[in-house]
């Protein structure tokens, strides 16, 4: 299995595996309509690309395994293990978690048409609040939690119910309720799971709305 990681990886890597070198071979197989594996081989060899060059192609791939990474690896410290799992776990995750939240963000801003603000610190840590909108002069709270699927949804609204003590002492004080908002992705694109929260917020707004000002 390790043999076959590493031969995988350096033909990828090398693109050895690319049309330009080996041919389109999901067309080819099709056009060829093979029964066997020596039908699909003939085919292949007389109308595609010579033995000669799939021989060619190992040969490449064995000087850039034995060379060129070999070459690469001997550089490699155990400190730079250590920072790359440390970036892997802490730093990319952080950042694609960040960014999740403010494309999240600006949907919301957009369906609601208010200006939503960053919470500050303390909010985050005391009311798990990331996101308010001021109305009134009082506060509507947002928590943005970024699922990884649907299964994850649930754990979700577990802690949800953790966190009520928090967000009634924000509702207490600021006026306004807090509302969890999970967005999911889908392929390359991220969407809120929960529509329905939308008009929730719409209605908490307009109820704040009506009321008196009071002072933050």
């Amino acid at each position: 299995m390790a043999k076959e990681w590493i031969l995988n990886s350096a033909t990828n890597r090398f693109q050895l595996n690319f049309k330009r070198n080996v041919g389109a071979v999901s067309e080819e197989i099709r056009k060829c309509s093979p029964k066997t594996i020596k039908d699909w081989e003939g085919y292949y060899f007389k109308n595609v690309k010579p033995k000669e060059h799939i021989v060619d192609l190992g040969k490449k791939l064995y000087v850039k395994i034995t060379e060129v990474i070999a070459s690469e690896v001997e550089t490699i410290t155990e400190g730079d293990c250590i920072a790359y799992i440390f970036d892997l776990v802490i730093k990319r995750t952080f950042d694609g978690y960040m960014t999740e939240k403010a494309t999240i963000y600006g949907q919301l801003q957009e369906m609601l048409g208010v200006k939503i603000e960053p919470a500050p610190d303390e909010w985050d840590r005391g009311y798990n609040v990331d996101f308010f909108i001021k109305l009134n002069g009082k506060c509507i709270g947002l928590q943005i939690k970024p699922a990884s699927g649907v299964s994850h949804i649930s754990q979700i609204f577990k802690e949800r119910q953790l966190q009520e003590k928090t967000h009634k002492k924000f509702t207490e004080k600021y006026g306004g309720k807090v509302f969890y908002v999970i967005s999911i992705k889908e392929g390359d694109k991220k969407r809120i799971h929960n529509s329905e929260v939308i008009d929730e917020i719409k209605n908490e707004m307009h109820k704040l709305q009506k009321n008196i000002q009071v002072d933050i």
